[in-house]
Order: structure tokens, then sequence, then C-alpha cells
């Protein structure tokens, strides 16, 4: 929901805490505000190479808690959660994109492309307009070049 008042928010609280972020070696993924009043929640979406720890979002919570009441989001109480957002997360940003370059990832299409509302397969490139896939048996794949503006979502592939 752009430009409601939680979305602004969290738009504020984005700038004010990625920096804080950097400096622990962490990178935002993504600010989620949620509830009113005092069952407000503001939570920190965050992530590293290699994956993140208990311990990160033990640090990104002492490092944020002052910073966010000095930044005062909300003229009530609210609960700071922070957290790694997992491994099937939809991608938000081309960052996103470029980290699975080479890992299977899996498309939910806007509009069907060849009768196919879902497509698989492996990430070759990334920019901000297109993506290519490998899409097939390894030994016959074939790139599949798509619009980023046709994905509505797009996910890792998590094998168990």
């Amino acid at each position: 929901m752009p430009g409601t008042g939680l979305q602004m928010v969290a738009d504020r609280l984005q700038e004010i805490i990625s920096p804080i972020l950097w400096t622990l070696g962490l990178e935002l993924v993504d600010v989620v505000c949620v509830g009113q009043g005092p069952r407000s929640v503001v939570r920190v979406l965050i992530n590293k190479p290699g994956g993140v720890t208990i311990t990160d979002c033990e640090q990104a919570h002492k490092a944020l808690g002052p910073a966010l009441d000095v930044a005062d989001p909300f003229p009530h109480a609210y609960t700071l959660e922070v957290s790694s957002p997992g491994l099937d997360r939809p991608f938000k940003r081309l960052q996103d994109f470029q980290r699975a370059i080479g890992k299977e990832v899996s498309l939910k299409l806007r509009q069907p492309v060849e009768g196919q509302w879902k497509v698989t397969g492996r990430l070759m490139e990334v920019d901000e307009r297109a993506v290519v896939l490998a899409v097939g048996a390894p030994r016959t794949s074939q790139p599949m070049s798509l619009d980023r503006e046709m994905i509505a979502e797009a996910k890792l592939v998590i094998k168990v």
C-alpha cells in the first residue's frame, strides 16, 4: 500500500536504519510497519553474505533501538523486531536478483508466456530491465529473456 501512513513511516525509517546496519556489515532488506497504537511493530529484515546469525540480529537491535528512539516513528510505544528475511523470500530489489545469479529461481508472471504463468530456471543474467533464465534440463536448456515488468514475484527455489 504505497502512500499509506505506515508505508511512509517505513520509508523514512529505511533512511535512518540502512547506514547503521552498513557499519555492522549488514544489509537492509526491508522495513515493514504493521499494527496500530501500542501494538505497532517495526520489523527490520537484514541480510549479509553467508547469512544472518542470531548475534547479527541482536547487534542490529541494540544499534537500532536508540536511533529509532530519536527518530520517534510513532507517538506511542511499539515493538522493534530484527530478523533474517528467510531463504524463500520474494526478491524486491535488483541486488536480490544479482545475488541469485547461477541459482535456480521461480518466477510468477503478470501475464502468461507461451501459456505459462510460472517459469523456473537458472538465473543467468539480470539488469534493471530484464532477466535471462536457462530453462529446461541442464544440457538442453534454452535461454529465456523476460522483462522485469512481467514478473509478479521471484524467489529462490529451495531444495531440501
